[in-house]
């Protein structure tokens, strides 16, 4: 059933831009009886001269996001049912990834892995069996490769006019050589599309208009993060070599940034290897200005020189060609690499679907419309919000940077947790001149240089005995991590959580607010810590939260990314203010058995278990700085979380280092606390669970009290039946054996999950790793896919540590 607009009508819709994004999206929005859609475009249809026009098709679904694969597979799915003019919109010609070097090689191992973990069909294959998919390969120059039978090409425009045809057979109109010139707006939300032809009234405009995003995007007031630039694409004279068949699959040849397609007689070549070439979008011509069409930028041969000589290396028969012809193409990337999506709550009605490539078109289309018309998308889109960004990465300076690092990177084998190099540092905590002086070794998250171990704590590694890692596994990886985590449980360490986000509700309807917000009973006295979740109307997870309420209308919140400031933000009645505290304030945790004594003595307050209890919170003085104390614990030992404003976190961390050197206190990094939370089995939001999934197969039905009244979520909790999948705690068999996370897991030869977060357990002398699977007893053992090779788990009971919480309640 479509939702009604405020007219008690259909919403008017106009979709800015005629792509295969726009086009994908008018016909999801009509089959769900949203009609009064009009697609307004610059250029003439049905190719309109932007990115769509001149893409290549190529579409590979593997992708290390869970969701980005979901929308390649809903993309290949929909264009297999379309044809024009008798043709297919899809040809499932599959792909190819090829390996040169031995580290691409098990990269494909990885990347075999992933497609398993997201039930894509693929298999790593012998050099002879590439030979006998491409016969034009110089068999001495391949490894293997990774066979994915499923992809394929699209072809863009011919699937883009099927939809728009089938959107206006349901009631939408396709206006062309329509330029939008404003976007009007009253009272917070966009109420039309000011054009050269007229303004079109509107209650919902959606920004795909691709590489003009940003253009859009400033009329209507709001900054797009994405750059746009250019991309070498070229094709070759016709081949005098048998090619061994028609349909030669789609191929990538990483190693050398490139990729193949054929064309008829000839092969089409696509070059990630040369220089980021940007495109000003504010000065791309008009459709009848450019001398081939707006995103077609004349071609820059000495760029595309040194892929041709990788390109005749790789397949001998081009030498006897030549390049006919060539473009530099135009396209969108952000500083992640992930599109943009999203309602803007600054300007209600205003959406963002960009730098989407062809490869998830209709999977994105298909999100953005049940995000619209039913509130939420069926995919989790964590990755995808326009919210994602915090305030410090919306810069031009940061995302023209860092944009064009993705393009760059777009075929590197990138770890997981390799972090980007520049701009950096950008975030930084009051600490960091200590912690440079302890030999830090800082990754980056969400802007923030994050200490991962100290090099001050090698000695403390010395004697301790452990198993040897796979290169893999040993990248942004010390075994300094295993002694900060012994000194952790055996005596006390300092952790900056200053990057842990921090909200602060204030006025007198903040409980009520928040109790119909989230899932917990936040009805509490003063000096009280819930752990609670925020759910959408279908009981999936947006996130986890730390509530405290420090007064009786002000709460403190321990959040996750800057979409739960938005969340609150646009929920929040007028008699609250909800703000982002986190810049000015700084955290450091401390924790281990020797917590107290080094805290106690600091301050005049009694810090006992008695006066003071687990999830409990007080304000105090450590030495000369106020602080806020919270009784939290998210190493599962004894300790808390004190928090104090930014400029006085300096003389926090000094008080607290000096105070605890008869104790023997280290400062820990991040590589220590995953290690902790694990072993306690304390979830981590994005990577655990998402909107995919609710609290009770996540393992935290103890965060949900249905009796506390209405709250967003408790209808579809109530609706929910026996949870046929569950987060599963398991641990590796050999105690050598490492994974790292999205590897998929083998119930009884069979995949059946797969791994969201994982890392060694030092206290317990292995490997854990938490997965979704089926519901399992413990016990029951299991396989999971490190590169290929099976390696051995149990399903483990939870907690795996400290099960009595002897160590924490004390």
């Amino acid at each position: 059933m479509a939702i009604r607009g405020d007219r008690g009508a259909v919403p008017r819709v106009v979709i800015v831009g005629a792509g295969i994004v726009g086009c994908c999206l008018a016909d999801e929005l009509t089959a769900r009886g949203w009609t009064d859609v009009t697609v307004v475009e610059q250029g003439p249809m049905p190719a309109p001269g932007g990115s769509t026009s001149h893409a290549p098709g190529l579409v590979f679904r593997t992708n290390p996001s869970k969701t980005l694969s979901e929308m390649a597979s809903y993309t290949v799915e929909k264009f297999s049912s379309l044809h024009v003019d008798g043709q297919p919109c899809f040809d499932p010609v599959g792909g190819l990834e090829l390996a040169t070097t031995p580290a691409r090689l098990a990269d494909l191992h990885r990347r075999a892995g992933l497609a398993a973990s997201w039930g894509i069909e693929g298999e790593v294959v012998s050099a002879d069996a590439c030979l006998k998919l491409w016969p034009l390969l110089d068999r001495d120059l391949v490894l293997g490769g990774f066979h994915t039978p499923g992809d394929g090409l699209a072809h863009a425009l011919p699937a883009a006019r099927a939809q728009l045809e089938r959107a206006t057979a349901r009631g939408a109109r396709c206006v062309d050589r329509t330029t939008v010139t404003g976007i009007e707006q009253r009272g917070g939300r966009v109420t039309g599309v000011v054009t050269d032809r007229g303004t079109f009234p509107a209650d919902h405009v959606v920004s795909a208009a691709g590489f003009w995003g940003p253009v859009i995007g400033r009329m209507a007031g709001i900054d797009v993060p994405l750059l746009p630039l250019a991309h070498q694409y070229a094709r070759t004279t016709p081949l005098d070599t048998p090619r061994g068949g028609a349909g030669l699959p789609i191929l990538r040849h990483q190693d050398r940034d490139l990729y193949f397609r054929e064309h008829a007689d000839r092969i089409g070549i696509g070059s990630y290897a040369h220089r980021p070439l940007p495109v000003d979008p504010f000065t791309v011509p008009r459709y009848d200005e450019a001398p081939v069409m707006p995103s077609s930028y004349p071609f820059t041969e000495d760029d595309f020189a040194p892929s041709w000589e990788d390109a005749t290396a790789l397949l001998p028969p081009l030498a006897k060609t030549r390049i006919h012809e060539g473009f530099n193409g135009v396209f969108s990337f952000t500083p992640d690499g992930m599109p943009v999506l999203g309602e803007v709550r600054q300007l209600r009605g205003f959406w963002l679907a960009e730098a989407v490539w062809v490869t998830h078109s209709a999977g994105v289309a298909k999100a953005v419309a049940e995000w619209m018309t039913e509130g939420r998308p069926s995919v989790d889109l964590h990755e995808c919000e326009l919210t994602r960004f915090e305030t410090a990465q919306r810069s031009p300076a940061y995302v023209e940077e860092r944009a064009a690092r993705q393009f760059i990177e777009v075929y590197d084998i990138i770890h997981p947790l390799q972090p980007p190099e520049q701009p950096r540092p950008l975030r930084v905590s009051p600490f960091y001149a200590r912690q440079i002086e302890l030999g830090a070794h800082f990754l980056e998250g969400g802007g923030w240089e994050r200490p991962h171990w100290y090099e001050a704590n090698a000695p403390l590694a010395e004697p301790l005995t452990l198993p040897p890692r796979d290169d893999w596994s040993a990248r942004h990886w010390s075994p300094i991590a295993a002694a900060e985590a012994k000194a952790t449980r055996e005596k006390v360490a300092l952790y900056d959580m200053t990057p842990l986000r921090r909200l602060e509700v204030t006025g007198p309807g903040s409980l009520e607010f928040l109790q119909r917000t989230t899932t917990n009973n936040l009805a509490k006295k003063p000096g009280s810590v819930t752990y609670t979740l925020l759910l959408d109307e279908a009981a999936g997870i947006l996130s986890d939260l730390t509530v405290a309420r420090l007064e009786e209308h002000r709460f403190q919140i321990g959040a996750n990314s800057p979409a739960d400031l938005d969340r609150l933000l646009r929920h929040a009645p007028d008699d609250i203010e909800t703000r982002d505290i986190t810049a000015g304030t700084c955290c450091i945790g401390v924790w281990g058995p020797l917590a107290r004594d080094l805290v106690q003595p600091l301050t005049r307050d009694d810090l006992s278990h008695q006066a003071l209890g687990y999830f409990k919170a007080t304000q105090t003085h450590i030495g000369p700085v106020p602080v806020t104390a919270m009784r939290l614990s998210y190493v599962g030992e004894l300790g808390w979380e004190l928090y104090t404003t930014a400029d006085l976190g300096l003389a926090l961390w000094d008080t607290l280092w000096a105070a605890g050197q008869r104790h023997g206190v280290i400062a820990a990094g991040r590589s220590a606390f995953n290690s902790l939370r694990l072993e306690k089995g304390y979830r981590a939001w994005g990577h655990d669970m998402t909107a995919e999934h609710t609290p009770y197969e996540s393992g935290l039905g103890f965060a949900v009290r249905m009796n506390k009244g209405d709250f967003t979520g408790r209808e579809a909790l109530e609706a929910l039946g026996e949870p046929t999948r569950r987060l599963t705690a398991l641990t590796l068999d050999d105690p050598a054996a490492v994974v790292l996370g999205k590897e998929p897991v083998y119930v009884d030869g069979l995949p059946s999950g797969y791994v969201t977060s994982a890392g060694y357990g030092y206290t317990l002398g292995r490997c854990i790793a938490y997965a979704w699977l089926p519901p399992l007893e413990p016990g029951t053992p299991v396989h999971i896919d490190y590169f290929g090779e099976k390696t051995a788990a149990t399903v483990a009971q939870e907690p795996l540590f400290d099960p009595r919480m002897t160590h924490i309640l004390k």
